[in-house]
């Protein structure tokens, strides 16, 4: 049976306000191509799922990391939809010190159903924002409107939450590339996080155990376990003990001390995006109150 213009506008209206190429290794290195075909034949179960209180809904499979299909809180339903992931995750490192903007891209996303089944292949037309100085993130502008999903794939994007996150929220991290969903809270926050050339602010360390993140989980959403709102996107990890490096990020306090934990995993913070938006939900690094890094 047919649903007239009226049911379905309602549907969709209800969907979207329910959910208030490769890269060389980094920390919390890309995943490969036989990683991937691993994590799709490792379904996970109803029990991990329970356990979790948080699904694969909206959730994306990069080739290399992980995503997850989001909004502003100020979109509308005939916006063009977009995918957040990792900024280390594009096809090159974006080089410290500057950020990319408003490119071309043609690259495509699995889209995960709640039991991380597929439901089909998302593409981007543009790239617009990617960084991995002050935050590690990028944003891609997809072929379709949050409405066009909608009515195909019965799926509303998660919201990325326009405030700061606080300390002891219980969290999930939901990896897309693996199929696997982290729980833990957040531990504290980094005034500064040092990893090659690359330096994160105000970064997200999570407890564990809970969430000892690994390679392929890069770009992974943080969602609040209550609101279901994206707070973060989990980006790296310590591997060896090793301090500043690659693949060792280094914490540096308020005070300049420095210090770094095998084993600690950590995630950056996007609510600065708010203060970078237009009137149109377009990203204007122009903006008075505009922190994130601007292109050199």
């Amino acid at each position: 049976m047919k649903r007239t213009p009226f049911v379905m506008k309602t549907v969709l209206a209800a969907l979207f306000l329910t959910a208030a190429t490769e890269a060389e290794s980094f920390a919390l290195p890309v995943g490969t191509p036989e990683e991937a075909q691993q994590a799709a034949s490792q379904s996970p179960t109803w029990d991990e799922l329970d356990a979790a209180g948080v699904d694969f809904t909206s959730i994306v499979a990069l080739s290399n990391c992980s995503g997850s299909l989001v909004r502003f809180s100020t979109s509308k339903t005939d916006d063009y939809a977009m995918v957040l992931t990792n900024g280390h995750c594009l096809s090159g490192f974006v080089p410290a010190g500057t950020a990319i903007v408003d490119q071309s891209s043609s690259r495509t996303f699995t889209l995960l159903d709640a039991s991380a089944r597929s439901l089909g292949t998302l593409r981007a037309q543009r790239m617009l924002y990617a960084t991995m100085t002050g935050s590690d993130f990028a944003i891609y502008r997809l072929t379709q409107t949050y409405a066009q999903l909608a009515s195909r794939y019965r799926v509303a994007p998660l919201v990325i939450s326009s405030s700061r996150p606080t300390e002891g929220t219980a969290i999930r991290i939901a990896s897309g590339f693996w199929k696997k969903i982290y729980s833990c809270s957040i531990d504290r926050f980094v005034p500064e996080l040092r990893e090659g050339t690359w330096t994160f602010r105000d970064s997200i360390r999570f407890t564990q155990p809970g969430c000892e993140t690994i390679g392929g989980t890069s770009g992974s959403p943080i969602i609040d376990f209550e609101s279901r709102a994206v707070i973060g996107i989990n980006n790296t990890g310590n591997e060896t003990g090793a301090s500043c490096t690659m693949n060792n990020p280094c914490e540096v306090d308020s005070a300049g001390r420095i210090s770094a934990t095998k084993g600690a995993a950590y995630g950056q913070q996007l609510y600065q995006i708010y203060a970078c938006l237009d009137a149109s939900n377009n990203i204007d690094l122009t903006r008075t109150g505009c922190t994130l890094q601007k292109p050199k």
